[in-house]
């Protein structure tokens, strides 16, 4: 029986196909054909890159679509903050090459592309990475460890203490001064009476868990307060807040020590927070997967052994290319 030798492409050849699969969807010119043929034809290893380039193009159309329009608002935004917006504008990404040049920046730049990082980390005094937990002590003594991939700004003045969570998550642990402190996140704010305690940001608003002491919530301005006391968690958004909940405040506020603990969570909750580990993406492609429940306790520091020990459990299937980029069917 003879034996085929499979053909596995480079680096630079799979991100030669990429680029070739963008441009060949915008229009080519008869040149721009006529040199795609030369380079499809130079090397096998070019036809096999390129075949591989069109299966991960029709697995992530729509969900990168959708990466690429966010992406576009917050490049947008950031170009507005810097004063540039008339020089410049993103209104390609929202045509037929979103998808392309999402895949693109993705995979050639990974964790490098990400314009909502560079929007919210534009005005934060502290930043934690992808994969960092960091402890930082503000000046008036108080401690906050940031989650993976989150970052604040601080405002101590007018006789106040405010901190704003602008990404991710942060835990806080408050040294009394007389002065009030005030964690602001989307529109509302946790104000300390005297506790350690988390505010996590969440895609339609914020939620705040407490360890010790209490914590006053406000969903919206001039709303009314909710007082938490520990293990106790209120989630709020759109100007309003849920009832308050209890919780095991130890086994949610694991994360500081290196722990992501699941009961009954679907699958894009646990995906959203393994990203925030991840020195990529992970893109979720099948609505059903989704939906589906999670419960355990997973190590954050290696998203990859987790979703592998999912993929046991559950049965999809990963797509990963050049490290960065990883699909789950």
């Amino acid at each position: 029986m003879n034996h085929v030798e499979r053909i596995i492409p480079t680096p630079a050849q799979e991100q030669a196909a990429y680029a070739w699969l963008s441009l060949l969807h915008d229009q080519p010119s008869s040149g721009d054909q006529v040199t795609f043929s030369r380079w499809l034809q130079a090397d096998p290893a070019h036809a096999e890159a390129y075949a591989q380039a069109q299966v991960v193009w029709e697995l992530s159309e729509a969900p990168a679509r959708t990466l690429a329009s966010e992406d576009a608002l917050a490049l947008q935004g950031y170009l507005n903050s810097m004063d540039r917006s008339r020089q410049y504008r993103v209104r390609r990404w929202a045509g037929g090459l979103a998808m392309a040049a999402c895949l693109l920046l993705m995979i050639g730049m990974g964790a490098g592309w990400q314009p909502m990082r560079w929007v919210d980390d534009l005005g934060a005094d502290y930043v934690s990475a992808p994969g960092e937990i960091r402890t930082v002590t503000l000046a008036d003594q108080s401690q906050v460890t940031l989650d993976a991939d989150s970052a604040i700004a601080v405002n101590f003045s007018g006789g106040e203490r405010h901190v704003q969570l602008r990404r991710g998550a942060g835990f806080f642990s408050v040294v009394h001064t007389g002065e009030p402190f005030i964690v602001d996140a989307n529109q509302g704010q946790a104000r300390v009476l005297g506790t350690q305690f988390e505010v996590r940001l969440q895609p339609a608003g914020a939620q705040v868990t407490v360890l010790s002491g209490r914590v006053g919530v406000t969903a919206r301005q001039q709303a009314a307060q909710q007082i938490l006391g520990a293990g106790e968690q209120v989630s709020y958004g759109a100007g309003s807040a849920q009832k308050v909940r209890g919780v095991d405040s130890e086994a949610q506020l694991a994360w500081r020590q290196g722990w992501l603990n699941y009961y009954r969570t679907p699958l894009a909750d646990v995906v959203k927070d393994l990203g925030r580990y991840y020195p990529g993406r992970i893109v979720l492609l099948n609505d059903e997967l989704a939906t589906r429940r999670v419960s355990g306790s997973f190590p954050s520091k290696d998203p990859q052994a987790v979703l592998s020990s999912l993929q046991g459990v559950l049965g999809f299937e990963q797509t990963q290319v050049f490290g960065h980029l990883i699909f789950l069917r």
